[in-house]
C-alpha cells in the first residue's frame, strides 16, 4: 500500500461513513483534494477527535490507491486559534469553493499556500479586513483553474486596456470594455492591469490584498458572478446561510 507522510492538509468536509467513522474531503498541498477514511474517529478514545477540525493546519499520513485511502495519522501544526463568528461562515465560503471547483487528485500548491494564507486572516482579523481576504482568494482560486482571462487586455480581442477606460468581467465574455451609459458593475483599465501585476508577483495573495480592498465595491459582485456561473448555482450555500443569519 502507498504510503504518504508529512503531508500539509486543512479538512474541508466531512461525512457520516459508520457508526464510528468518517469520509474526510482534504485539501493537502502537494496532492490536491483528497476522500479519506478515517476509522473510529467518531469514538470518545479517539485521538483524531480534537485534531480533525475546519481552518486548521494539519501534517497526515494516508495510503492506499483508490479513490477513498485511509487515514493513518493526523497531527495539529498550531499556530492559530478556530475562527469565530462570520470569519467562520468565510471560512465555510472557502471550503465550498473548493468543494465545488477543485477536480480531486489534482495538485495546487500556490493555491494551497493562498488558502492557508486566507484562513490566517480569518482567525486573526474580523471585520472590515474579512472581505478583502476572500476576494483575493477568489482571484487567485480562479486564476489557477484557469477560470480567470488576463486582466491586462480584452478578452475577446487581446487589445491592451486604456487606463481610463472600463472593463467589465462577464462569465461568458471575459473582460470587456463599457459605455458611460452601462449599469453593470466595471472597473477602470488601469486598475485592472495592478490586479495582473499583483497575481504575477512572487506573494500574490499579499499583493492582491491591499488592491482588492480598495476595489471592493466593483470587484465584489463581478468575482461573484463569475464564481457562481462556474459553479452552476445563483448562490452558494454558505453565502444563502450568511444571508439568512443577516436577516435575523
Amino acid at each position: 500500500m502507498k504510503r504518504t507522510a508529512d503531508e500539509p492538509a486543512y479538512v474541508l468536509h466531512r461525512y457520516d461513513w459508520s457508526e464510528s467513522s468518517l469520509i474526510l474531503e482534504v485539501f493537502t498541498r502537494h496532492h490536491g483534494r483528497i476522500a479519506l477514511a478515517a476509522k473510529g474517529v467518531k469514538r470518545p478514545s479517539s485521538n483524531f477527535r480534537p485534531v480533525l477540525l475546519p481552518l486548521q493546519r494539519l501534517e497526515i499520513a494516508f495510503g492506499g490507491t483508490g479513490e477513498i485511502r485511509q487515514l493513518k495519522s493526523a497531527e495539529w501544526v498550531g499556530g492559530q486559534v478556530m475562527p469565530t463568528g462570520e470569519a467562520l461562515l468565510s471560512g465555510y465560503y472557502l471550503n465550498e469553493l473548493l468543494l465545488r471547483l477543485i477536480a480531486r487528485d489534482d495538485p495546487h500548491a500556490k493555491l494551497f499556500d493562498a488558502y492557508s494564507a486566507a484562513v490566517q486572516v480569518l482567525a486573526s482579523e474580523h471585520g472590515e479586513a474579512l472581505q478583502p481576504a476572500l476576494r483575493a482568494f477568489e482571484l487567485l482560486l480562479l486564476r489557477e483553474i484557469g477560470l480567470l482571462p488576463m486582466l491586462d487586455a480584452q478578452t475577446s480581442t487581446l487589445a491592451p486596456l486604456l487606463g481610463d477606460a472600463r472593463y467589465s468581467l462577464l462569465p461568458e465574455a471575459g473582460l470587456v470594455e463599457t459605455g458611460g451609459d452601462d449599469a453593470r458593475p466595471a472597473m477602470a483599465g488601469g486598475q485592472w492591469r495592478q490586479l495582473q501585476e499583483a497575481l504575477d508577483g512572487p506573494a500574490p495573495f499579499s499583493a492582491v490584498l491591499p488592491l482588492t480592498d480598495s476595489m471592493m465595491q466593483a470587484l465584489k459582485p463581478q468575482l461573484r458572478a463569475l464564481l457562481n456561473y462556474h459553479c452552476g448555482v445563483n448562490v452558494l450555500r454558505t453565502r444563502q446561510m450568511m444571508i439568512d443569519l443577516q436577516s435575523l
